[in-house]
């Protein structure tokens, strides 16, 4: 399994929630999975890479989280949480 953690420069949040990642993946302590970041540096390169804001977790190229109307581009991310709103990974 792959899990790509992707950012913008500036963002916030993809620190702390690739930080959380690496935690999970620790405690899942599977030697076949691999983590990647991926740092997405201008518009083209987020309609390229279909980035739907910073941070966006990817597991094996998708993401499990997005909505098929959240558009692409360089924003933030909101994530619920438990029924409460949750900006980048909070």
């Amino acid at each position: 399994m792959k899990v790509t953690v992707q950012y913008f420069g500036g963002c916030p949040h993809w620190k702390l929630a690739a930080e959380r990642v690496r935690h999970v993946l620790r405690d899942l302590a599977k030697n076949d999975v691999t983590l990647e970041y991926q740092l997405i540096d201008s518009p083209q390169a987020a309609d390229r890479a279909r980035f739907r804001g910073s941070p966006t977790i990817l597991i094996d190229g998708h993401d499990p989280f997005a909505g098929e109307d959240q558009p692409f581009g360089l924003s933030g991310r909101v994530y619920e949480n438990r029924g409460r709103s949750a900006r980048g990974s909070d």
